[in-house]
Parts: C-alpha cells; structure tokens; sequence
C-alpha cells in the first residue's frame, strides 16, 4: 500500500529553467508505476502560491507533494506544509533550479525510484524566527539559512543572471563591494561578521563543503562562522570550501542575534531583508518534515 493517497506536482509554468518540462515528464513516469494513486500538476500562479498550495493540500489526507523548482521554490513548499501543523503530508523535491543544494545533498536515487518504493523518513529543519511577541514572524529552512556574504551574492545573482560565466563575474562583483555586517549576540556581545552561515546539510552553492559530519536528521545544525577578517582571508576561506572543504564546525540547536545595520538574509534560495534592532533567533525543528530520498 502507497504512503500517500495521492500526488501533488508543484511547479512554475513561467520558469526560466526546464520546471514545466520536467513536471509533465515526472506526472507522465508517476501515472505510469503507481496507477492507484491520483497524481495532479498544480502549476504556480504568483509569488508565493506554492506556499499556498502547500498549505492547502497538506490540510487533508496523507498528499506527496513534490516541488519541481530550485532550493527557493523548495522552500516555499516546505515553509507552507510546516504551517498547516500536524499532518500526514510528505514532501519531496525535483530538481530544477540552479543550485538545486537540498537535492544533490540528499539524493540516494532518482525521485521517481524513490516515491515508487515508498520509503519515507523525517528529516530536521530550520525555524527562523524574526522580532518578538505578537509581531514575530516564523519561517522554515530545509538546508540553510545565510546572513553576510551569502545572500549578497544571491542578490546579485538575481539581478546579473545566472549561467556559469555570468555567476563568476556576479561573485567576484559582489566579493569586491562587500562590506562586513555589525551584530549583537543574545549575551551582548557584538560581532562584526563577514558570513554567518547555519547548516542542515554539508554542502551548498554547488560546491562548497561546509562541514564535515553534519546530517539533516541529526538534531542539530552546525554554525559557519566567518568573522571580520579581511578580503584576503574571506577568499582563502571561499577557495578552501570549494576544494577541500572547511572540516567539522561546532553544531547547536539555537542561535540568537540582532542586527545592527540593514541585512540580507537567505533561506535556502528565498531572500529576506532583516531591519536592524530585530531579534533574530534561529532553531532546530527536530524530524519535523517527512520526505522520500
């Protein structure tokens, strides 16, 4: 018998990528191999929808929903499924992006294999909480959340184009303009920080490797710090994540600042501008999302 009573496909019609081509193709294989479970394309209609759909569809019965997108359009997914609370939902993601960080990460066999076998498991994920009291807002990350040097270049990214050539002229572009971000801890303390970066899986931006030993489904995440230290160091620290790798980091189950000037935030490929004197706290969630591998 199927862990899910029916699948719903997530995508974006109007994506730049191959989203609308990959998405019939992953209805056509799913109606194929699992012919008692009702498979629908829900194609996204404005920013945001997918968390919407999300939201919607988890509120009953036990849906796979399947976002074919990049890390960002992934989010919005999981973001909306977390905000329905309790339910019988799985989530998985195809992908289709740029990055696509989650996915290659996770990845043990193709997605179809995977929702055929039917093999589900829970994984953690992150909480981002920003202010307090009544008007503190709540979001979830499935791999990572950023401040500092990352989201700065997803910015620019955004705004240069993507493509291998035009993604190194935007990294380096966005390397010479950056300036390092003020913060206060929760004990007081301030920091002046380069890129503070915390991880659910050990890899992003296709090829940099944050850590070593950290895994989704562990409790914890681990925190990649990258204080004031100067051009030179920053990209001694960028070339080791690329080649060998930055070894094991320390790991925590919160982390709470404030940020003192106007800051860039990223959740997985969702970008957040954070106002300064906001308390930001970021949380483990632990097995809080059922996914296929």
């Amino acid at each position: 018998m199927s862990p899910y009573d029916r699948i719903v496909i997530v995508f974006n019609p109007h994506s730049t990528g191959d989203a609308p081509r990959a998405a019939e193709e992953l209805h056509a294989e799913l109606t194929r191999r699992l012919p008692a479970v009702p498979v629908e394309l829900r194609p996204t209609r404005y920013a945001g929808h997918a968390r919407d759909l999300a939201r919607e569809a988890a509120a009953t019965g036990r849906p796979l929903l399947v976002s074919v997108s990049g890390d960002g359009g992934y989010n919005e997914l999981v973001d909306g499924v977390v905000q329905a609370g309790e339910t019988g939902a799985v989530c998985a993601v195809h992908a289709a992006g740029n990055a696509n960080d989650h996915r290659r990460t996770t990845r043990e066999r193709p997605l179809a294999d995977a929702v055929v076998a039917g093999d589900v498991r829970r994984i953690d994920l992150l909480r981002l909480t920003v202010g307090s009291g009544d008007t503190a807002r709540t979001r979830y990350a499935h791999s990572y959340i950023g401040v500092g040097l990352t989201p700065v270049v997803a910015v620019d990214l955004e705004q240069g184009g993507k493509g291998s050539w035009r993604e190194i002229v935007t990294t380096v572009r966005s390397f010479a303009r950056f300036r390092p971000f003020p913060i206060r801890l929760e004990d007081g303390r301030r920091r002046t920080v380069d890129s503070l970066v915390f991880a659910n899986i050990d890899r992003m931006a296709k090829y940099a490797t944050l850590s070593e030993g950290g895994r989704p489904d562990d409790g914890r995440f681990e925190v990649v710090t990258q204080q004031r230290s100067g051009r030179l160091r920053v990209l001694g620290t960028l070339l080791r994540a690329v080649t060998r790798g930055l070894g094991p980091q320390p790991s925590t189950t919160h982390y709470g600042f404030t940020p003192l000037s106007p800051m860039p935030l990223q959740l997985d490929g969702e970008l957040v501008e954070l106002e300064p004197g906001t308390p930001v706290a970021v949380d483990i969630a632990p097995r809080a999302l059922a996914t296929v591998f």
